[in-house]
């Protein structure tokens, strides 16, 4: 029996959707290579032995998800496209996880020694909430739905990793550790995208579903984001009791796990919103590029020809 194989054409589009993601994604492209992170060296050096400790948790943490993103979560989602531009998408995302894991690493080898390096990565393989979480995410891709998938997605992408990025967006807006703090700037710009995108998908097919199938999975969906937000209560208390940040970082969380809710088109669950939140984190948390050299310096404004900054209201992201 003959296959034949579909050349995918980008003149036929079946969702603009697809096609602005794509476009957007390409446009912010960026690799970690191009941030100066040495330039923080002096900054590094003035923190607490306990900050520091913090920062490499924090960082260890954030290269577990996006390692198990880029290495099961894409792929898991990969298998219920609806057009084959989704897949060019994907595929473009599945990338991009990879540079965010790759990118802390080069934070690491800035920042920290060969034996400082190995216990971040002995911390953060057995961390009993990180694992915890990291187990529950996994177990949906392995085993879940199609739109189970989704929300698992989602949920990671603009939820549990909030409690990593709070870090470097507090020590950026007292004017510590910028360059840093731009490269995790440059992350969020992608996860804004990539959570966005995936809860639009997830948000067509959750539609065609009779009323009891979206009853059942609306439950599912809350009950799951009351797991990951108890256990997320955990990891928090356990990276920032000793610097008293603790409830700072839960009320970013939870504004964070209402904007997740909301890319799956559904109603927010906890009472907390921007207002709440430190302003110097919500300051820090802005899209907007910097004005770096693109020749010395590519910050967030590394983009590929003159394009126009990602705004608030592209994704839907600051509302």
């Amino acid at each position: 029996m003959t296959t034949y194989y579909k050349a995918i054409n980008w003149n036929a589009i079946e969702d603009a959707i697809d096609k602005s993601t794509w476009e957007k994604l390409t446009e912010q492209f960026w690799l970690d290579t191009r941030i100066p992170l040495s330039n923080d060296l002096d900054d590094w050096r003035s923190l607490t032995d306990q900050e520091k400790d913090l920062v490499g948790k924090v960082f260890g943490g954030l290269t577990l998800l996006d390692t198990m993103q880029s290495e099961t979560g894409v792929e898991a989602i990969r298998q219920d496209v609806r057009t084959p531009h989704e897949e060019a998408v994907l595929n473009n995302i599945q990338f991009m996880e990879s540079v965010h894991a790759k990118s802390y690493s080069s934070i690491f080898s800035t920042l920290n020694t060969k034996s400082e390096i190995d216990e971040i990565f002995d911390w953060t393989n057995s961390n009993e909430y990180l694992q915890r979480k990291a187990e529950i995410i996994n177990e949906i891709y392995l085993n879940g739905t199609a739109l189970e998938k989704k929300i698992a997605s989602v949920f990671l992408e603009t939820f549990l990793f909030y409690s990593g990025f709070f870090t470097p967006l507090y020590y950026l807006g007292n004017n510590k550790l910028a360059n840093v703090a731009e490269i995790i700037k440059l992350i969020i710009r992608d996860e804004s995208v990539h959570g966005t995108y995936i809860g639009y998908k997830f948000q067509l097919a959750y539609n065609e579903l009779p009323e009891d199938e979206q009853e059942r999975l609306r439950e599912w969906m809350y009950d799951l984001l009351y797991t990951l937000y108890e256990n997320e209560e955990g990891y928090t208390e356990s990276l920032y009791d000793g610097v008293g940040w603790t409830e700072e970082v839960k009320t970013f969380l939870r504004y964070n796990a209402n904007k997740a809710l909301m890319n799956l088109g559904q109603d927010p669950l906890f009472p907390d919103s921007a207002s709440d939140v430190n302003p110097i984190v919500m300051n820090g948390i802005s899209t907007g590029t910097s004005n770096h050299d693109f020749f010395s310096q590519v910050g967030n404004g590394y983009l590929l020809g003159e394009v126009e900054a990602m705004q608030d209201d592209d994704y839907l992201y600051g509302m």
